[in-house]
């Protein structure tokens, strides 16, 4: 009987594909590593979200394990090497959170350019305050992309064709597809941080992309730019960001992720009217979620199936 060990909430249907399929599921939420290392003794395989993190000692603990799948986009959680070293392969899905994402980006832009939540924050506390809630229109204006995969690309469709803004972008690599969907140009890092109106990030977390957004590329983005990060928290450096956001080098910023999770209650982005956050929302949707669970559900039974574990 194959074993798979669920360590994270996901959608019931989910957990329906595995056990029809004839998979023992086990389920333990977001456990602690040393319970994790306890769980995932004579399991074959392995679900997770964000949470709880897969270090070494944990793979080494597996004594079955064959496979980890990631219902999500992102392994930063995940040591994949220590599982490559092992034989264990990592599967995620991708392509589930793609959409949730992309429109909690376009919320956090609106958010910051129309000053909707220092709004909501002053008229709470008694406050009317109009005259210091001047905002602009995204129209005409130019939103910059860092990195033109599945969520960079589906963030541009919304920019491009409903608010009739200016694409560009950064990445390893040109995209001729992207640049061609989207009248987009490609530029190198710097220049698009001059140029933008908006700048969004839409890059993994790797060795190559910690603090990629430092504070010497802060100081070239325009004084009335936004920032936008929905992808990793450690991609910007938050030290950096707190001295651009206090001093005005920049108009503001829209943060659903942080190199620190949860936010302390000391934390001086808190302290800031210019800045918008959220709590890691961007794949928090009904419809992500289903999706989600579902697409790796089918990834960990096609996996032992192709190895003819079960029919």
């Amino acid at each position: 009987m194959i074993r798979v060990l669920v360590a994270s909430k996901i959608h019931e249907k989910g957990i329906e594909i595995l056990r029809s399929s004839g998979i023992e599921v086990s389920r333990v939420e977001e456990p602690p590593e040393d319970e994790l290392i306890k769980a995932i003794k004579g399991v074959h395989g392995l679900i997770v979200r964000s949470k709880p993190i897969v270090t070494k000692r944990v793979i080494n603990a597996a004594d079955s394990l064959l496979v980890i799948g990631r219902a999500g986009v992102g392994v930063d959680n995940i040591d994949v090497e220590a599982a490559k070293t092992r034989g264990i392969e990592v599967l995620t899905s991708p392509e589930a959170t793609t959409q949730s994402v992309a429109e909690l980006t376009i919320g956090l832009i609106l958010a910051v350019a129309r000053k909707i939540a220092f709004c909501d924050r002053r008229i709470r506390a008694g406050e009317w305050p109009k005259k210091y809630a001047m905002g602009v229109e995204l129209s005409g204006k130019v939103l910059g992309i860092i990195g033109a995969g599945r969520i960079g690309s589906a963030v541009a469709r919304i920019a491009k064709f409903g608010f009739n803004m200016e694409i560009v972008y950064y990445s390893r690599s040109r995209h001729i597809e992207f640049e061609e969907e989207f009248g987009a140009k490609y530029l190198p890092l710097e220049e698009l941080l001059r140029r933008a109106d908006v700048v969004s990030i839409h890059v993994p977390l790797t060795e190559e992309t910690m603090h990629l957004i430092n504070e010497e590329k802060l100081r070239l983005m325009k004084k009335n730019a936004i920032l936008i990060n929905t992808s990793r928290g450690a991609i910007v450096d938050t030290n950096a960001l707190v001295k651009a956001l206090r001093e005005g080098w920049i108009a503001g910023a829209g943060l659903d992720v942080f190199e620190q999770e949860p936010l302390p209650s000391d934390h001086p982005l808190l302290q800031l009217d210019n800045v918008v956050l959220t709590s890691h929302i961007g794949a928090s949707t009904e419809e992500a979620q289903e999706r989600a669970g579902v697409d790796i559900a089918k990834k960990i039974v096609e996996f032992f199936r192709a190895k003819g574990y079960i029919k």
